[in-house]
């Protein structure tokens, strides 16, 4: 018998039409990884031995030239901020002065500032920003090659498809490559929730990208504490040498043998993905609970598409007619039975994402909706 760990603490199990949000624990992993988990935590092994094939392993699955597997992708933000500094000064990171790292430079557009970029501040390098978080005055390539001198170590990007929550008025990711190329600066590309699609995990560094990263705990839907940094090989030889198991700044971002085979196997299943018979499903159970509240009163279903994140990946907008009752609506799915847990899409409407759900639960979101829509 499966062990109920929630039930024997009290905590409440939640259905997730979120989304892979780290607040609600991410992605369901297979059990296919969670039994490579299991099986990487019944024996010891020297870390940097399987570091080296599973990150080989990695690179070959997505296409690159190296891999790095972190816990997190804060973490591997962190770290490869970390790299990029010590790169430029030809030096260990943990060599190098507090004088050396604060005259370092890192260089983010003004529109991809975010509670994020904290990973990349707290190295204690100086962040130059460029351009406005609008489109009164597009940044142009210019507005970036005056803002790179001769301290700076990276160019730090935010990619987000088209449709997401990203602020306009940053350069566009090729010109920036471009700039980036023309003084030999690192672009580091934080791209942790932006698979799908798949061919995100090779096609930003085949563009121009020294590294990406990506989370682990997302849609690959490996461990949760885990993240994949991919990307050329001469910065991945300073991070593996900035990052855990060495000391210094990589040793707070220690990841287990458990999660580096974890997201290993995530991986491995999620190239070997058919996308579009997944994306297929999403759409005919869209098109199921749109017909089920088609001509209700109250309620009113639609399609969205890219989801919030700028994801090629469809979601669903249930409404209610009563203006300003989304709060209500969310509070009565969380503490009704199944608890569902979702966020606001405006103040009569909340999200259903069916990228974390299973049939089952997409029926269950479907009865729940019926029940409080009596009630609001």
């Amino acid at each position: 018998m499966t062990r109920d760990i929630y039930g024997e603490l009290g905590v409440r199990k939640v259905i997730n039409a979120a989304g892979t949000y780290t607040m609600v624990g991410g992605s369901r992993m297979s059990e296919a990884t969670l039994e490579a988990m299991n099986a990487a935590a019944r024996d010891h092994v020297v870390l940097k031995e399987l570091q080296q094939k599973v990150h080989g392993r990695l690179a070959e699955l997505t296409r690159n030239e190296a891999a790095f597997v972190t816990n997190g992708a804060a973490a591997a933000l962190h770290i490869a901020a970390a790299a990029c500094i010590a790169k430029k000064y030809g030096r260990l990171y943990r060599a190098l002065s507090p004088e050396q790292i604060a005259k370092s430079e890192i260089v983010i557009h003004r529109a991809h500032r975010n509670p994020y970029d904290w990973s990349v501040r707290l190295v204690g390098a100086k962040i130059v920003e460029v351009g406005f978080p609008n489109t009164i005055l597009p940044t142009t390539e210019d507005d970036l090659e005056y803002a790179i001198t001769e301290n700076t170590a990276a160019i730090f990007y935010f990619f987000m498809g088209a449709g997401g929550w990203m602020a306009p008025g940053a350069l566009g990711f090729e010109g920036t490559l471009r700039v980036a190329a023309r003084h030999g600066i690192p672009v580091i590309v934080d791209s942790a929730a932006q698979v799908p699609p798949v061919d995100n995990l090779w096609r930003l560094t085949e563009m121009g990208a020294t590294a990406c990263v990506f989370s682990g705990g997302k849609d690959l839907r490996g461990p949760q504490a885990s993240g994949l940094i991919v990307g050329k090989r001469e910065l991945f030889s300073w991070i593996e040498r900035t990052a855990f198991p060495e000391y210094g700044v990589g040793r707070m971002f220690k990841v287990g043998r458990e999660e580096i085979v974890g997201l290993l196997a995530a991986v491995e299943q999620y190239v070997a993905m058919d996308h579009g018979a997944r994306a297929a499903w999403a759409e005919r159970r869209i098109a199921s609970t749109i017909a089920e509240f088609e001509g209700d009163p109250v309620v009113s279903v639609r399609r969205v598409y890219p989801n919030e994140a700028g994801q090629p990946f469809p979601q669903m907008v249930i409404s209610f007619a009563k203006p300003g009752c989304a709060a209500e609506a969310l509070r009565q799915l969380r503490e009704g039975n199944p608890s569902i847990f979702t966020m606001a899409a405006d103040d009569r409407s909340v999200f259903v994402n069916p990228m974390t759900l299973r049939d089952d639960e997409i029926d269950a979101i479907v009865s729940r909706v019926g029940e409080v829509k009596n009630s609001l």
